[in-house]
């Protein structure tokens, strides 16, 4: 499991909730209705949907995430949850999530879980990583890594569009609409913003070498994906997202 930096999530990869917000405009405007943001993290689109119900709560499996949440809104309930373990039955009009469901391995069930909590004509509306998602940064991290005799196994889930489908349907959900698309993204801090972000995402792998070894790595990841990410100006990650808004009839 990532252990999250809560702080330098916040400061250097806002962007994940920046490009959350286009997300929430598939919210049905219903003032009254009950809206859980499954995988809250820092809680800043959770604020953004409290104006769209009267019942909002943000779980998020991280405590740290989860005690950044609270002292940044702290009117808003939030909770330490696993989507996985969600226990809720017929309880939410709109189950939102953004940029969660490719931390999690096991979909079907997550979804069946998701299918479990909706209420009667309720919605799951979600985006995440999609099937090529930074296979560039991946690449050149595990040559890197590799070259201090360390391994790298993707601990994500990139799901194909015809994937996510097929297992929504299984669950019981209605898919209204699941599509993929490119979304180059780029990285706050000039030459250190791959670093930054390698250091957040590739944590777990990192640990268990030292800070020189680190910086080493993370250097070499630099050289081998310069050509393709780096703009001039700044990295620009290759990143690739599916959208899926699916119903319980």
């Amino acid at each position: 499991m990532t252990e999250w930096n809560a702080t330098l999530y916040d400061r250097q990869h806002d962007f994940v909730a920046e490009y959350g917000k286009g997300l929430l405009t598939f919210v049905p405007q219903r003032p009254k209705q009950a809206i859980l943001d499954l995988g809250c993290g820092t809680g800043t689109l959770t604020a953004q949907l409290n104006s769209l119900g009267d019942d909002v709560k943000g779980t998020d499996r991280s405590p740290a995430m989860i005690a950044q949440a609270r002292r940044s809104y702290p009117t808003i309930q939030f909770e330490v949850e696993d989507g996985l373990q969600m226990t809720d039955v017929n309880r939410w009009d709109v189950i939102f999530s953004n940029a969660v469901f490719h931390w999690i391995q096991d979909h079907p069930r997550l979804l069946r879980r998701i299918y479990q909590a909706l209420r009667p004509g309720g919605q799951l509306i979600c985006e995440f990583g999609a099937a090529g998602n930074i296979a560039t940064i991946e690449n050149g991290f595990r040559e890197a890594i590799a070259a201090y005799g360390g391994t790298y196994h993707s601990k994500f889930n990139f799901a194909t569009v015809a994937q996510l489908t097929q297992q929504a349907q299984v669950a019981g959900l209605v898919v209204e609409k699941c599509y993929d698309f490119e979304r180059p993204t780029p990285l706050k801090a000039g030459e250190q913003g791959l670093a930054n972000w390698a250091r957040q995402f590739f944590a777990s792998e990192l640990a268990s070498f030292s800070p020189v070894e680190q910086d080493e790595i993370l250097a070499r990841l630099a050289t081998r994906v310069r050509d393709e990410l780096w703009d001039g100006h700044q990295w620009v990650a290759d990143y690739r997202r599916i959208r899926c808004v699916a119903r319980k009839d």
